[in-house]
């Protein structure tokens, strides 16, 4: 049994596999269709998509021509960061659930604490009336688990303390070098799966020597290495890719990175400088 086919279990017992593949900046159409359908076809079981990515149709559609069992695939959507009422946010999970064609999505998540427009000003009320319609929406069986993306620890508190039911994930930005320790840490004490979106910093980390190193070592690519490293620290990894030979590569972890070299990757300092510019407000 390969990585990918292994999995993580969610505070509410779910599986979840643990690498998924990730659909960010995959534009709708045949190249998120075949991204899909190739990813499928070379193991994954794991697919992310948002209704803000613009191509849940296009996943939805690879998912059911896959052949596949709908239970052996596990699907994760996401709202609308500008979302931040109840009500808005069950119309668009009306929306996002037409739009897969699945009959459910096994994770939904809120996409981020604050509008895109306003990032790092978070609306604690708007997020509480968000995931009351997500708890909603999972009481009715319509998603198999809930979570959030992008919140720190002030967001991820705000909801533990008044919220019925505890978000079973956090996706944040994860790599090498930036790996978000108060955010991973507090949401781990308090039951969240930690999932890491750009673990290969949308592609800067290829740039980097000492990644370079490690993955030389093993006779694999950087991608890989930097996949391999969220998994071994316990973090389930996005990786995104379009071309086919790049998914095949990315589904191949068939190695394991020793004590030495998970302690010395866990100490780089950034290993993806390049690509500060698009850090978000969560990290910490």
């Amino acid at each position: 049994m390969g990585i990918l086919d292994e999995a993580f279990t969610l505070a509410n017992g779910v599986a979840i596999p643990k690498v998924g593949f990730g659909t960010w900046q995959t534009p709708t159409g045949e190249v998120a269709y075949q991204a899909v359908a190739t990813a499928l076809e070379v193991g994954f079981r794991h697919v992310d998509t948002a209704f803000a990515y613009g191509n849940e149709a296009s996943v939805g559609q690879a998912v059911r021509d896959s052949g596949l069992p709908r239970e052996q695939i596990f699907v994760t959507s996401k709202l609308p960061a500008e979302v931040k009422s109840a009500d808005d946010a069950l119309r668009h999970f009306e929306q996002t659930n037409a739009n897969l064609g699945l009959g459910y999505v096994d994770l939904y998540l809120i996409h981020a604490p604050w509008p895109w427009s306003r990032i790092g000003h978070s609306d604690d009320e708007g997020n509480l009336a968000a995931w009351q319609a997500l708890e909603e929406i999972y009481a009715s069986g319509h998603a198999r688990a809930i979570g959030i993306s992008n919140f720190d620890v002030h967001d991820m508190q705000n909801l533990l303390e008044r919220a019925d039911t505890a978000p079973m994930v956090n996706q944040i930005q994860y790599y090498v070098g930036f790996t978000e320790p108060k955010i991973t840490t507090f949401a781990r004490e308090h039951g969240m799966l930690v999932e890491a979106y750009s673990p290969l910093a949308t592609g800067d980390i290829l740039d980097s020597e000492p990644v370079r190193k490690v993955a030389a070592a093993h006779g694999v690519s950087v991608a890989q290495v930097a996949i391999q490293f969220c998994v071994q620290n316990g973090v389930l990894p996005l990786p995104k890719a379009i071309a086919a030979d790049h998914i095949r590569t990315d589904a191949a972890l068939d190695f394991t990175l020793s004590d030495d070299e998970l302690q010395t990757l866990n100490a780089l300092p950034d290993a993806a400088p390049a690509h500060s510019a698009y850090h978000n407000a969560t990290q910490g």
